[in-house]
């Protein structure tokens, strides 16, 4: 039998302390992901990609199912996502399905699972919510999540299933859209009924840096969360949260799924309680710049055959951040590093001005500082190393198949002591996630002695390989990672606010 789907993806993670709002024209544009794509347009751009929507088009074809593709719209973390952003996409989607209401067997929607709006904190919820009055009670909506999701009550009373990423780097992003697509399968041939389900919370915040899937915990919760899933059980999610975002329902969750409430609650709560029975292992480890780059000198000095990466995990354009703060490139500078390179910083301005200069050009600039309160601008001389119009194809496992477009982009030199460090500027703001990012301006990032990322964890899916050692520094940003030091007004009390710590009053 031929069922058809319709299929539509909103994506945003919303850090509510960050100073940009996502508004309509970010998604519009796309802001490093595709821009915002309707009808069979959808097919041709997010097939090739790593992402959930391209994962579930290649299992529906497959399957030999009729999909309807509406709208998919996305831009770069950041604050609220406004009003006007917000029910411009809502009404494509549900006019969309109005359109189809009475032709559709099911419904599925690419999420990321941490929008918050300026009229509501769970913009998923809401969402949904829209979604299934648009298509009635008994429609099957299922939807992918990102591993970074904060799951609330809404978000599972007004959808099916709901299926997040298992890992981070995001690696399975497509992958995550094809298991979304084989049960939904089973829904609609009968081999499995209507699913009950389970929604249990974590007491506690995880920071980001500690929900890496390389490493433990995360790795082997994953692994046994995937060994859960059996007999009664379809399917299980733990989403550790995206804890910049001020709502009463941010955190970590499980969700599972099942043939009978009974078995969906005990696999709920076996997997809650093996993650807080790890609680003291979601360990926070920054350095100051001056202490991760002195680490990195003396691995150097002892002979290091690989580049030491140091993440710039607090201005991550991922996580909302500004991307343009300059702490740890002046630090680079100031220490005297003999040979490293920094990215992506954002500031379309002094791309435009080396750009101008053009390349070869010596010239005095400022960089950086332009977006982030308390951020400050580094002025220093250099030289105008290369430039590119910053169009170029990722081919690392997190952002492979996407095609970037970042605006004019410029190669910095500045020397030093010793000998120099290269700035990598872009006029789009997006973190530093995939090498092409640097080879698109003639850096062979493996060939450096350091090498300063704007990321928090998705550059370990393609930095990994060439790293002797990886540093998480601490250098002002957007994105606070440590969440005790965050201004809460919304979030729920009793939780605490970090592993082991204290609980918000």
């Amino acid at each position: 039998m031929t069922y058809t789907i319709a299929i539509a993806g909103f994506q945003h993670e919303t850090n509510t302390f960050a100073p940009q709002k996502a508004t309509l024209d970010k998604f519009i544009e796309g802001e490093g992901w595709p821009p915002l794509t309707e009808g069979k347009a959808i097919f041709e751009v997010f097939e090739p990609m790593n992402i959930p929507i391209g994962g579930f088009i290649t299992s529906g074809r497959a399957k030999g199912w009729a999909l309807e593709p509406i709208v998919w719209a996305a831009a770069q973390p950041s604050s609220y996502v406004t009003d006007e952003a917000f029910e411009f996409v809502a009404k494509k989607i549900t006019d969309g399905l109005l359109r189809l209401k009475g032709r559709i067997d099911a419904v599925y929607l690419d999420l990321h699972g941490a929008m918050v709006t300026e009229s509501f904190e769970d913009g998923e919820g809401e969402l949904l919510r829209r979604v299934r009055a648009t298509v009635g009670p008994d429609l099957p909506v299922m939807a992918s999540l990102d591993l970074h999701a904060n799951v609330t009550e809404a978000m599972v009373r007004h959808s099916d299933l709901l299926i997040a990423y298992r890992t981070y780097p995001h690696l399975d992003m497509a992958v995550t859209g094809g298991r979304v697509a084989r049960q939904l399968e089973k829904r609609l041939t009968g081999e499995r009924p209507k699913q009950a389900k389970a929604l249990r919370r974590v007491p506690f915040l995880i920071p980001l840096t500690a929900q890496c899937t390389f490493l433990e915990p995360c790795k082997s919760i994953y692994e046994t969360l995937g060994e859960m899933e059996r007999g009664a059980v379809s399917s299980l999610s733990f989403s550790p949260g995206f804890h910049p975002a001020d709502i009463a329902e941010c955190g970590p969750t499980i969700v599972a799924y099942a043939d009978s409430q009974e078995a969906a609650d005990k696999a709920a709560d076996d997997l809650a309680r093996h993650i807080t029975e790890r609680e003291a292992e979601f360990r926070l480890n920054l350095l100051s710049p001056v202490d991760a780059i002195e680490q990195a000198r003396r691995m150097i000095q002892g002979g290091a055959r690989k580049s030491v990466v140091l993440a710039d995990v607090q201005d991550n354009a991922g996580t909302g951040a500004t991307s343009d703060t300059t702490g740890l490139l002046a630090a680079l500078i100031e220490q005297g590093v003999p040979d490293a390179t920094l990215g992506l910083l954002f500031d379309p301005e002094a791309a435009r001005i080396a750009h101008q200069a053009g390349q070869g050009a010596e010239i005095e600039l400022q960089v950086g500082g332009r977006y982030f309160d308390g951020a400050k601008p580094y002025r220093n001389r250099f030289t105008v190393s290369a430039l590119n119009d910053g169009r170029f194809l990722c081919t690392g496992p997190f952002y492979k198949g996407t095609r970037m477009a970042l605006g004019p982009m410029a190669r910095l030199t500045c020397k030093t002591p010793g000998g120099s460090v290269d700035v990598v500027l872009n006029s789009v703001r997006v973190q530093a996630a995939d090498k092409e990012m640097f080879r698109h301006l003639g850096i062979e990032p493996g060939e450096r002695q350091i090498v300063g990322l704007k990321s928090t964890v998705h550059f370990r899916g393609d930095f990994t390989d060439i790293a002797h050692e990886i540093l998480n520094v601490e250098s002002p940003g957007a994105f606070v990672e440590r969440a005790e030091t965050l201004p809460y007004r919304r979030l729920r009390k009793g939780i605490r606010l970090s592993p082991l710590g204290r609980a918000n009053a």
